[in-house]
């Protein structure tokens, strides 16, 4: 399991999404850039635009977490944002990749003392490491990443190496982004890929290590399908076994975003 104290392995899964991006959209010429993603209200251009202004911002909080300064106040947030939609898409991707180059870059310039002593408040008053800011920047590249892989190849999957690591940030993730389901249920929730096993409960929405009980529903499946199922981004479930519990009815509680 991933030691989240240590950074090491989220900067450098960090850089590898960013490259995987920067190959994908090295390719598309102004047609593709206006191409549907996965997310059907989004083209390639405007997920790219999102990812571009999530670096701007991340790139606040990095430089206010390594220099000990404030973090960035939420009403520049909006500001960020239209200027990032003005853009043009081919503007949007171009920024995109030189917002995300400057972002890793920073990020890989950290000193070991900066990385150790790395502290920033960016949800609640509890300051989040490096580790913890990646993490959160990882599951974002690398599920957005997938929206115009999978646009591009319907083949396509989260990387392995942010596979690795994601799977044991899901307890955080799912109460961040569920729903409580209109049924609530209990469910063993078996992963590989690599190997987990969590009980998710739909009512609390909550996904926490197994405890060794035997819910009487059961989900098996890999863990980038896993990922992908809790971001909104599972498809007609294949790849999911499913007992005591419909493929329809987990969506509802993780409708994506």
């Amino acid at each position: 399991m991933a030691n989240v104290t240590d950074a090491t392995p989220w900067v450098r899964a960090v850089r590898a999404s960013h490259d995987r991006l920067a190959g994908l959209v090295a390719g598309l010429d102004g047609d593709g850039l206006r191409a549907q993603s996965f997310d059907t209200q989004w083209s390639i251009a405007d997920v790219l635009s999102h990812l571009g202004s999530g670096a701007e911002i991340n790139l606040l909080y990095v430089n206010a977490g390594a220099d000990g300064g404030e973090p960035p106040s939420r009403e520049a947030f909006p500001g960020i944002w239209d200027k990032w939609n003005a853009r043009s898409p081919e503007e949007q991707a171009a920024r995109s990749i030189e917002a995300n180059e400057a972002l890793v870059s920073r990020i890989e310039s950290l000193t070991p003392e900066q990385r150790a002593a790395f502290q920033v408040a960016m949800f609640g008053p509890v300051p989040m490491d490096l580790a913890g800011l990646l993490g959160m920047r990882l599951s974002e590249h690398a599920t957005h990443t997938w929206d115009i892989a999978v646009a591009l190849d319907p083949a396509a999957r989260i990387a392995p190496d942010a596979v690795d690591l994601l799977v044991d940030t899901a307890p955080r993730m799912a109460g961040f982004v569920g729903k409580k389901a209109q049924a609530p249920a209990t469910i063993a929730v078996a992963v590989t890929g690599p190997e987990r096993a969590f009980t998710l409960d739909t009512g609390g929405v909550s996904v926490l290590p197994a405890d060794g009980e035997t819910p009487a529903a059961s989900v098996a499946l890999p863990a980038e399908a896993f990922i992908r199922l809790l971001s909104g981004r599972i498809g007609d479930g294949a790849e999911v076994e499913a007992s005591g519990v419909t493929l329809d009815e987990l969506k509802s509680v993780f409708p994506g975003f």
